[in-house]
């Protein structure tokens, strides 16, 4: 079995054999590094699904290497919108960063008593588990790098439906600019995370809160619905 990786240094696809049989792709990187070639760079963590450090494109979707199975010639990437540091290995800080700016936390937190309906409402969101998957599939980031995107969102929407937060208004403030209102809803974010979480619902969510809080989307506005041709002007009189 043979498989294709992106090596950062010549920006080619160089060609890997593997052994036959059913592996995750971690193993078969592992592999690869051990056997064949030393200077492979990858990243990995807690080899589980639950610490995000291995994600990566096959074929162009984004994966975690420890739970994908290598089929015969995938195509190995980097996560796409991350400044790559070497073959698979990239950097997530700039993604990290988008947490930041969408303030994703509580602003003002009160006293309140949450039920058991309350805790599994938000239950999924705090899943996440920053593998950056999601960042990587979104294509507004292919012309806007400044998009606040997905799991920046997502966790902006889990904070501002939690009932302790007495200041929901600070946090959609701060992101109607480069976000709620510039995601296409395409659910490219939905279908590559690992954790089963719906970016695409919690965006669609929060501009509905965005509506509560005297927001609208800044495109309406010049956005033409047409005008039927009378052939003369309805407000020109006779």
């Amino acid at each position: 079995m043979q498989i294709k990786i992106l090596r950062s240094d010549t920006n080619t696809h160089q060609l890997y054999s593997l052994p036959a049989g059913e592996i995750p792709l971690l193993n078969a990187l592992t592999y690869i590094k051990e056997t064949q070639d030393a200077t492979l760079t990858f990243s990995a963590g807690c080899r589980a699904s639950v610490c995000g450090t291995c994600a990566v494109r096959v074929n162009g979707r984004e994966e975690l290497a420890c739970a994908y199975k290598v089929k015969p010639g995938d195509v190995i990437e980097p996560l796409q919108y991350h400044p790559v540091l070497r073959d698979l290995k990239v950097d997530k800080q700039k993604a990290k960063e988008t947490l930041a700016k969408s303030t994703a936390w509580l602003q003002s937190a009160q006293e309140a008593t949450l039920t058991h309906n309350d805790e599994k409402f938000t239950e999924k969101q705090t899943d996440c588990i920053l593998c950056d998957a999601c960042y990587s599939a979104c294509p507004v980031y292919a012309v806007n790098p400044d998009f606040l995107g997905p799991f920046a969102l997502t966790r902006a929407y889990r904070y501002t439906s939690d009932k302790r937060e007495a200041n929901v208004k600070a946090t959609i403030d701060n992101i109607q600019s480069n976000g709620v209102w510039d995601c296409t809803l395409c659910g490219e974010c939905t279908a590559v995370c690992p954790k089963g979480i719906d970016p695409k619902m919690d965006i669609t969510m929060l501009r509905g809160t965005s509506l509560q809080h005297g927001h609208s989307d800044p495109s309406f506005a010049t956005q033409s619905f047409g005008t039927p041709d009378f052939g003369f002007d309805p407000n020109g009189g006779f």
